[in-house]
C-alpha cells in the first residue's frame, strides 16, 4: 500500500507551498543600508547570527529567525553603546544647550530634538546607519489626512484630535528652545527644526522606542525618562499572542530579549508591546493587529441611551449614577460578547420605576428580576445590530473615497482594515447574543 503522504500530488503540494511561503518573505540583508548598520552595530561590540532583516507580506519588514529558536532563549543582546537615550543627548554637543535652557525641557524633548538635528547632519551624522534604516514616514493616527481620521470610529477619532492637538502644541511650545540651537546651524534655525521634522522625529520615539527607566537628570523636568531607541532590534514586529522577556540588563549592560515561545527555523519573530486593542495600536504604532484577542468595540454612554426609550422619567438620575461609579466608560463588545461592564449598565439603564432602588445591587453585579435581564440582553443586541450597520456603512464610504482619492488609498486602507476587524468581532458578539436568553 502506498504510504500517505508519498505520491507526485503530495510532492507538488509541498513546493507549491514552498513557493508560496518564499514569495511571502524576501531577505533584505543584502541591501546596503542593512550592510551598513551591521558593520555599525560591530563596531559597538553587537553581532547577530540568529535573526535577519526581512520584508514579510502581512507585516512589512521584519526580522526572520535563520534557525529555531527555543522558549528561554536568548535571542537579541544589544550593548549599551548602540542604545540612543537622553544619557546620549546630554553627552552630544547638545548637552550645554540643555544644561542651560530655562525651564528644562522633557526627556521626550531632547530626543527629538536629537534626531532631528543628526538627521539634518546627514553624512556627518555618527547614527547615520541607524536613520538610514528608519522610516521616513509613519501611519499613526496624526500623521494621517483629516479626510481619513473623520472615517474614524467616534472614540477614536476623538482621541487622534487629541493626538494631534498635543504634537501641534508640544512642538509650537519647544521653539523658543530650538532657536536657541541657531548657533549649531548655518542656516535659519526654523528650516531645521520644522513641524514635519518635529512630527518625524515624535513618530519615531512614539513607535520605536523600548521601556528603559534611567536615573532623573537635573537638567531635564520632571517627566519620565523612560526611552531608548534600540538599532536592529526595533525591527521586531509585534504580535499579540507572543510572550517574551525584554529588559536592560544591569550586569551585562545589555538590552536582552528572550523568547518564551518557540519559533521555527525561516519564521519571522515576533514580540508583543503589550495587550493593546487595535484602537491603541493604530494610535500609537500605526497599524492593526488580525484577530486581535485584546481588541474591542467601544460603546458611548449617549449611544446606549439613544437605544432606550425616552419616556424614562429616571433616565437623567440613572446615566448620573453610571458616571458616579464609574460605568460610563470602557463599555465594550468583545470576542466573548458584550463586556460586565457593558451589561451592567443596560441593566441599570433598563430598571422599572418599581426597581429603580435596587441600583446597588445591580452595580454589584446581583440579578434582580427576569425582566430586566431579558430587557438588557433585548437592548445589547439592538445596540450590536446597530455598530454593525454602522461598520458596514463606514466600509462602504471608505471603498468609495479609494476610488476617488488615489493618494489616501493607503491610509484609507489602514483604516478599512480597522473596521473590517470590528466587523468581525460585532458579527461574532451578535451570534453570542443570538443563543443567549
Amino acid at each position: 500500500m502506498k504510504k500517505k503522504g508519498r505520491g507526485r500530488t503530495s510532492r507538488q503540494r509541498r513546493r507549491k507551498s514552498l513557493r508560496t511561503s518564499e514569495l511571502s518573505k524576501v531577505s533584505e540583508s543584502h541591501k546596503s543600508e542593512f550592510i551598513e548598520l551591521r558593520k555599525w552595530l560591530k563596531e559597538r561590540k553587537f553581532e547577530d547570527h540568529n535573526l535577519r532583516p526581512t520584508r514579510f507580506s502581512g507585516t512589512g519588514r521584519g526580522l526572520m529567525a535563520v534557525k529555531s529558536l527555543q522558549p528561554g532563549e536568548l535571542i537579541i543582546s544589544l550593548p549599551e553603546k548602540c542604545l540612543l537615550t537622553t544619557d546620549t543627548v546630554i553627552k552630544s554637543y547638545l548637552g550645554d544647550y540643555i544644561t542651560k535652557w530655562t525651564p528644562p525641557i522633557s526627556p521626550l524633548l531632547a530626543l527629538c530634538a536629537f534626531l532631528i538635528s543628526e538627521k539634518h547632519a546627514g553624512n556627518k551624522s555618527p547614527w547615520k546607519p541607524y536613520l538610514d534604516v528608519l522610516p521616513e514616514t509613519y501611519t499613526c493616527l496624526v500623521c494621517l489626512d483629516p479626510q481619513v481620521v473623520r472615517l474614524l470610529p467616534n472614540p477614536l477619532k476623538t482621541e487622534a484630535q487629541e493626538q494631534r492637538t498635543h504634537v501641534q502644541e508640544l512642538f509650537d511650545s519647544s521653539r523658543g528652545f530650538f532657536s536657541s540651537l541657531q548657533s549649531l546651524f548655518t542656516e535659519p534655525v526654523e528650516h531645521v527644526f520644522h513641524y514635519n521634522a518635529f512630527l518625524w522625529a515624535w513618530c519615531t520615539i512614539n513607535t520605536r522606542t523600548v521601556y528603559m527607566k534611567h536615573a532623573r537628570k537635573e537638567c531635564l523636568s520632571a517627566e519620565p525618562d523612560v526611552y531608548a531607541l534600540a538599532p536592529y532590534l526595533d525591527l521586531l514586529n509585534h504580535s499579540p499572542g507572543v510572550q517574551v522577556k525584554a529588559a536592560f540588563n544591569e550586569e551585562t549592560h545589555c538590552y536582552e530579549i528572550r523568547t518564551a515561545s518557540h519559533c521555527k527555523k525561516y519564521e519571522e519573530l515576533f514580540i508583543c508591546y503589550g495587550p493593546h486593542d487595535n484602537h491603541r495600536l493604530l494610535l500609537e504604532y500605526g497599524f492593526v493587529a488580525i484577530n486581535n484577542p485584546h481588541s474591542a468595540v467601544y460603546i458611548s454612554i449617549d449611544n446606549l441611551i439613544d437605544h432606550l426609550p425616552s419616556v424614562d422619567t429616571q433616565m437623567n438620575k440613572k446615566i448620573s449614577l453610571l458616571k458616579e461609579h464609574g460605568f460610563s466608560e470602557n463599555l465594550t463588545f468583545g470576542w466573548d460578547g458584550p463586556s460586565w461592564r457593558l451589561l451592567t449598565a443596560l441593566k441599570l439603564l433598563c430598571l422599572g420605576a418599581d426597581e429603580f432602588t435596587c441600583w446597588k445591587k445591580v452595580l454589584l453585579g446581583e440579578v434582580i428580576s427576569n425582566t430586566n435581564e431579558w430587557k438588557s440582553f433585548v437592548w445589547s443586541r439592538k445596540i450590536c445590530s446597530y455598530y454593525i450597520e454602522d461598520a458596514k456603512t463606514a466600509l462602504q464610504k471608505i471603498s468609495h473615497m479609494k476610488d476617488e482619492e488615489a493618494a489616501l488609498k493607503d491610509q484609507l486602507t489602514l483604516v478599512e482594515n480597522l473596521w473590517v476587524e470590528e466587523l468581525k468581532l460585532l458579527q461574532g458578539s451578535a451570534d453570542i447574543l443570538r443563543w443567549q436568553n
